[in-house]
């Protein structure tokens, strides 16, 4: 990105200047301007993404250039802030890199860790690393070591007090461990860069024992997956972005509507596997009444 080329426009380039789009900024790397278009979307200020051959031009609406010049100003010393990734998220703006820009692993690479702190990548790898590890031969020993209490009892507790958060680790299949993951980086990220390590800590060990014990008391042992933190986490952003919006944690009305009705199949038994009901919904609710006390304590 040369320094030249991220200065605002001054003149016309192309159909926008005679409608009620105008020129911004020029950019390098496409997936940088559409970035940062997405972040203008969400604050209400239209905009789009132009490309020519020699660079990505970021046209947004004439009445709000002030603004729109006023948050370049920010968005360009952080690209990779995590609001801007949040705002992306939000819009669901597919990105595409030309063979021009760095590569699609080095730029995968680059967006995943900057949104991700200490908290969200440790639990991401161990989740992975017990997946693989278990579909490398060694399902039956690994589950054995993670799996839920099978007589819950204090001395049984004592002697083996990490199976009370063990089974949040192991997942039975691709399609579990991809949605759960996926989850947790996003919301996960979002929640450490913004509130705290932690905050997540205290939310992954609450809504972990919380879920698994409810699932147990339920169904019994035999159950695993990090569903129940990830409907913590979806409660948590839920709610703290109702509740103290001015922070930047949100998440979208029809992601919060899809993730809910996902949860009412689940109690109907109109999905094709099975699903640990009762410790997605208890994770639901323990995530809400921690966004409910921390932003309280906050206020306090």
């Amino acid at each position: 990105m040369s320094e030249d080329e991220n200065q605002p426009l001054e003149h016309s380039q192309s159909e926008y200047m005679q409608a009620e789009m105008q020129p911004l900024v020029q950019l390098e790397q496409h997936n940088i301007a559409l970035l940062f278009a997405n972040y203008l979307i969400t604050l209400g200020i239209k905009a789009n993404v132009e490309s020519t051959e020699q660079a990505h031009v970021v046209y947004c609406q004439r009445e709000k250039m002030a603004q729109a010049r006023e948050e370049f100003e920010h968005f360009i010393k952080k690209p990779f802030d995590q609001k801007y990734q949040q705002a992306a998220w939000q819009h669901g703006e597919t990105v595409t890199l030309n063979g021009s820009e760095s590569s699609l692993l080095a730029s995968f690479k680059e967006n995943f860790l900057a949104h991700a702190g200490f908290v969200t990548l440790t639990v991401f790898t161990l989740c992975w690393l017990v997946f693989l590890g278990s579909n490398l031969g060694w399902a039956q020993a690994i589950f054995k070591q993670l799996q839920f209490f099978p007589h819950l009892s204090i001395d049984a507790f004592i002697a083996e007090p990490w199976r009370l958060l063990g089974p949040a680790f192991f997942h039975f299949s691709w399609l579990h461990i991809v949605f759960n993951t996926m989850w947790w980086w996003q919301l996960g990220g979002s929640i450490e860069k913004i509130l705290g390590k932690g905050i997540l800590i205290n939310l992954l060990l609450i809504s972990a024992i919380f879920s698994n014990l409810g699932q147990f008391f339920v169904s019994g042992a035999n159950f695993g997956g990090l569903s129940g933190v990830v409907y913590a986490l979806v409660g948590f952003v839920w709610w703290y972005g109702y509740l103290a919006p001015e922070k930047g944690l949100s998440l979208s009305k029809p992601l919060v509507g899809f993730l809910l009705f996902w949860l009412l199949l689940g109690f109907v038994d109109l999905l094709p596997v099975n699903v640990a009901n009762t410790a997605h919904l208890l994770g639901l609710i323990s995530g809400c009444l921690l966004a409910v006390y921390s932003v309280k304590s906050a206020k306090n």
